[in-house]
């Protein structure tokens, strides 16, 4: 089959690899669409995954070509999403409910090979079967969209929040359409990338602005979240949050970023500082959001490049052109 490999920091290529063959509870599915997102960079940059070279695509859905022999749930023509959560069920953090922490975590496309390529394995525990209705090559936003389902559960916000958010690529929109629907009073969206703030502007934000500064709010928001993994907007986001609230790292950023805090107004204000951290328990409801029609495809989905312009892909990503660039082998 052929497949995007990560051969070594900084070098991606597509090459023909062995078709995989499913464990007895695994499935094969033959990939309909794989999302590109930041994490593809990091892995790119060799941060994240343990070694390379590696197969990508943690974001991917498609339709089960293969069973393993102990696999009674679902069958070969079923279509389904794929949660890329691998998680060990056994250390202190599994126990407890927070896999997504678990000490030996993992994910497909991660860790281990991925869904950019013509078939990829997946356990029949995280695969989601999609109702007809939806177009498999739509459903790779499922993965994110869960990604910013557990970012609002780590927030519980309350009714009536106003809300700041840093980047409108394709997990700073998702924030936006969930924010919207948790009974947000207002959701304002920076982003220097005209372009993408006016997909924000289209989606029903309350205002859009390249910056903080241009927004009239000296009391700042009761809820900021960075969605660029930029240690500008996040040192900036920091300062925004108005007594009593919460700031959300959300965005992924490199390993080496660093931001100051301020201890004291900290303390004083009562300010909250969280990060969310991938899915947990979010994979299949934000499968059923998406299967009311939350997200618009047609606006999230800004490329559709076939598999062997994998490398292309990667650099339009890494340049920030369009929103959800996915790739359909």
């Amino acid at each position: 089959m052929r497949a995007a490999i990560v051969e070594a920091p900084g070098k991606v290529s597509v090459t023909t690899v062995p078709d995989p063959t499913p464990g007895p509870r695994e499935v094969v599915v033959s990939v309909a669409s794989c999302g590109l997102c930041g994490t593809d960079l990091h892995i790119l940059q060799g941060e994240f995954a343990p070694s390379l070279p590696l197969v990508p695509g943690h974001e991917f859905a498609g339709e089960i070509v293969g069973v393993g022999r102990d696999v009674t749930e679902l069958s070969i023509g079923d279509r389904v999403a794929v949660d890329p959560s691998l998680h060990c069920h056994e250390c202190r953090y599994c126990r407890s409910g927070r896999g997504n922490l678990c000490e030996r975590w993992a994910a497909i496309g991660v860790t281990v090979a991925g869904g950019a390529a013509e078939y990829a394995v997946a356990p029949v525990a995280n695969c989601v079967k999609l109702p007809e209705h939806i177009d498999v090559k739509d459903a790779a936003l499922i993965e994110p969209l869960s990604c910013a389902v557990r970012g609002y559960d780590v927030l519980s916000s309350t009714l009536g929040a106003d809300v700041l958010i840093y980047g409108s690529g394709t997990m700073g929109l998702m924030m936006l359409e969930l924010a919207k629907r948790t009974g947000a009073a207002g959701v304002d969206v920076l982003d220097v990338n005209p372009e993408r703030l006016a997909t924000a502007s289209l989606l029903g934000c309350t205002r859009s602005a390249a910056g903080a500064d241009e927004l009239d709010r000296p009391g700042g928001w009761d809820v900021v979240i960075d969605a660029t993994g930029n240690a500008g907007a996040i040192q900036d986001g920091l300062g925004r949050v108005a007594k009593g609230g919460t700031f959300l790292q959300f965005g992924v950023a490199d390993y080496a970023t660093t931001a100051v805090i301020e201890p004291y107004r900290i303390y004083n204000q009562e300010i909250t500082i969280t990060g969310s951290m991938a899915v947990l328990h979010s994979y299949e409801r934000a499968a059923a959001l998406f299967a009311t029609g939350v997200l618009d495809p047609s606006v999230f989905i800004s490329d559709r490049l076939p598999l062997d312009q994998y490398p292309q892909a990667i650099d339009r990503f890494k340049a920030g052109i369009g929103r959800k660039i996915v790739v359909e082998p």
